[in-house]
């Protein structure tokens, strides 16, 4: 079943929520990826290890915020080529300080709101895709976060082509959580549609030689390229059981059998 899949995402290793199902719908399933970066990448301040690999001090945000936004755009790029992406678009709108309100940014006073509408309409309209994965708006997520997945959403809503993406949101989860997600209050746009599934891609299950493979490598190799975000990805490195995503009630419910045959072939896939 292979898919055209946009991912968006506010910062370079957002991404590192859903890696294993990116990989197996390009390299497994035939299917192509593309990415749409919100911000610039200039934050992300915790690169302790990282500043003697690039050799200068990635814990102060001067010298972060002249030197990180190509540092963590190459990262990106060197991650995307692990999962198979095969283009990227860059908004550049300011990564500027965690919060975890969304309104300033989506209220146009701290990104461009107008302007990235219109880059993301364009990518929908030039991509043609099937499948946009962002990140799960919940409630303690950072609002940039929040914000790129309402984004994405609301970019869908007013795509004008024959057929609509479906939008998903994704992160990993472990198998013991009691995380669950219905919508994000005061905006109506991320209720999950009732009674639909959380499709799950199960990345630690073993398999080969002494069971010593799992698809957890790959989520590895993707964190590994962050490498300006040393303590962040040290922390996140060989975590979680599956790739969890939920399904948005704008989708309406006519994606719903596409996904079960989708999550169905992405569990045949591969070992």
């Amino acid at each position: 079943m292979p898919l055209r899949t946009l991912i968006v995402t506010a910062h370079p290793d957002d991404e590192t929520m859903f890696p294993v199902t990116v990989f197996k719908l390009v390299r497994e399933l035939g299917g192509s990826a593309d990415l749409a970066l919100v911000t610039d990448a200039s934050g992300g301040y915790n690169g302790m290890i990282a500043s003697k690999y690039y050799g200068m001090n990635l814990l102060d945000s001067a010298v972060g915020r002249r030197a990180l936004p190509a540092i963590r755009k190459k990262e990106l790029m060197k991650a995307g080529e692990v999962m198979g992406i095969t283009n990227f678009y860059f908004f550049d709108q300011i990564d500027d300080f965690y919060s975890t309100d969304p309104s300033p940014y989506l209220g146009g006073r701290r990104w461009n709101i107008e302007l990235v509408d219109k880059q993301l309409d364009e990518v929908l309209n030039k991509g043609q895709y099937d499948l946009i994965l962002c990140l799960v708006p919940s409630t303690e997520q950072h609002a940039h976060h929040k914000t790129a997945s309402i984004l994405a959403i609301r970019a869908v809503q007013r795509y004008k082509g024959s057929k609509k993406p479906i939008v998903l949101g994704g992160r990993t989860l472990s198998r013991a959580t009691t995380f669950s997600f219905s919508e994000l209050p005061g905006y109506p746009e991320t209720k999950v549609l009732p009674n639909a599934p959380v499709y799950e891609v199960d990345v630690s299950h073993t398999f080969g030689e002494a069971g010593k493979h799992s698809y957890m490598i790959v989520a590895d190799w993707v964190k590994a390229e962050h490498k300006s975000q040393s303590g962040d990805m040290n922390v996140a490195m060989h975590r979680g059981d599956v790739e969890a995503f939920y399904y948005f009630a704008a989708n309406g419910p006519g994606g719903l059998e596409t996904l079960k045959k989708l999550f169905a072939s992405l569990k045949a896939s591969g070992y």
